[in-house]
């Protein structure tokens, strides 16, 4: 699959609403105490550039790669915060409406689908409709021939999502990321004519970096001794789609669920015949039930990051670094390193 993208969508300004006149006095008051990512706060961004507001950090990635230096980018989502369970402040909401560009992920974080809905504001980058989004039904990740775990698909309780919506997390898949990359620059592009060479020069930079990390997960990947990886979390099902691999989760979608007794019990046979030897966790869930699991098989456990935020405890200072340290992860669990 290329990289480029034939489905970009053209950015449609939203009408302005009467919501963003209300929200207006909001922001003036308090849109100066919010924290913007790398460049300050909101209030000083006005004069300096481009005010983006970014959802979380993999949209706040795409803005800062794309953006260079003639953006300001605030993120919703704060270092250490679950991203699932984002609730926004009044402030954070106001500052939507003034906002020249807000980049989100539709379906992720339910308290901005709302409050971008209500903002008014004009111009949207709205990540899911760059690329197409895989389903969360139950089986999807057993559609591989070969893996004979039929038996295990649609046990992935205790989330919301439901069995027909779209997985968000299409970020870790590179190709995918470097499609959203393309129709973020040209969502810049319109919200920012004068500066339209760059941001699309700069989509074009990040979508090669992109593509170079696609080259190193295909070729780091090869020879493995399995197919089959476990983790805490059902948030690598594109990675896996995209390299012929094969994500077994514990909690489903949600990481904060429980699993059943019949999914600890599927997950243990799936171990044993697939030869796993490693538990991956997330440092921003709690990795109690993982270390159990693994300590009841005798494996080992490891740390793959869904990248949703960098943190003190990341393994790399930016989303590149911090996939290629999962690249390492997976090569060691699956025997190809």
């Amino acid at each position: 699959m290329g990289v480029m993208n034939s489905r970009r969508r053209p950015l449609i300004p939203r009408p302005r609403t009467a919501s963003r006149t209300v929200l207006a006095g909001a922001a003036a008051l308090g849109v100066l105490g919010l924290t913007a990512c790398g460049t300050g706060t909101a209030g000083q961004g006005e004069g300096e550039g481009v005010n983006v507001v970014a959802s979380f950090y993999p949209m706040r990635f795409l803005a800062e790669e794309i953006g260079g230096t003639h953006v300001t980018v605030e993120t919703l989502t704060k270092p250490g915060v679950e991203a699932h369970d984002l609730e926004l402040s009044p402030r954070q909401i106001a500052s939507l409406s003034e906002a020249d560009l807000v980049v989100y992920l539709k379906g992720f974080q339910p308290a901005v689908d709302k409050a971008v809905e209500q903002s008014g504001v004009e111009h949207v980058a709205e990540a899911g409709s760059y690329t197409e989004l895989r389903k969360n039904g139950p089986g999807h990740q057993d559609e591989h021939d070969g893996h004979g775990h039929e038996e295990h698909a649609g046990e992935h309780e205790g989330h919301d999502h439901g069995e027909d919506a779209a997985d968000p997390h299409v970020w870790l898949d590179p190709v995918k990321y470097a499609e959203v990359a393309e129709g973020v620059g040209e969502a810049l592009a319109e919200a920012d004519p004068d500066h339209a060479a760059d941001y699309r020069k700069n989509a074009d930079a990040l979508t090669k970096k992109l593509k170079d990390l696609d080259a190193d997960f295909r070729e780091g990947l090869e020879n493995r001794r399995t197919d089959t990886f476990i983790t805490t979390h059902s948030a690598f099902g594109y990675l896996a789609d995209r390299y012929g691999l094969h994500e077994e989760s514990i909690a489903g979608l949600d990481p904060e669920s429980e699993p059943s007794g019949a999914r600890m019990k599927a997950l243990h046979k799936v171990a044993e015949e697939d030869g796993v030897n490693t538990v991956f966790f997330e440092t921003a869930a709690s990795d109690r039930t993982a270390r159990t699991f693994a300590d009841d098989l005798g494996l080992r456990t490891d740390v793959l990051d869904p990248v949703e935020g960098i943190g003190d405890t990341s393994r790399g200072d930016d989303y590149l670094e911090v996939m290629r340290a999962n690249l390492q992860a997976l090569r060691k669990a699956l025997g190809a390193a």
